[in-house]
């Protein structure tokens, strides 16, 4: 029942930057492991990256690596995901979850923990 809004997407060329962030409302943001996931037309909802509670542990996809990160600020209830060096391949509607368990690097997600998503869309 956390409630998560998105938002930061927009249209951009290729090679271009965009932060998007994830504000959580909730008393227990601070005890949440959060995540971005990412979904383009056609394709299955995939993970991006995610962060620990504490903020001390990063996961990323490999395709991300070197171009996205992963951020949260505990005193706003917010996480953020800055992406860099935009590709083509990068367009989908980005979601958070929260509260998600992270066991051996990969990110478990909780069902219901999703906003309604910020649409990323990168042009050529």
């Amino acid at each position: 029942q956390v409630q998560l809004v998105e938002s930061g997407g927009g249209l951009v060329q290729t090679g271009g930057s965009l932060k998007l962030s994830c504000a959580a409302s909730g008393r227990t943001f601070r005890s949440y492991a959060m995540a971005w996931f990412r979904q383009a037309p056609g394709k299955e909802r995939e993970f991006v990256a995610a962060i620990s509670s504490s903020g001390d542990r990063l996961y990323y996809v490999d395709s991300m690596k070197g171009r996205f990160t992963i951020s949260r600020d505990n005193a706003k209830n917010t996480v953020y995901l800055q992406m860099n060096s935009l590709k083509s391949e990068d367009t989908a509607v980005y979601y958070c979850n929260a509260d998600g368990r992270i066991i051996g690097g990969t990110y478990y997600p909780t069902a219901g923990n999703w906003g309604q998503g910020t649409q990323v869309t990168v042009s050529s």
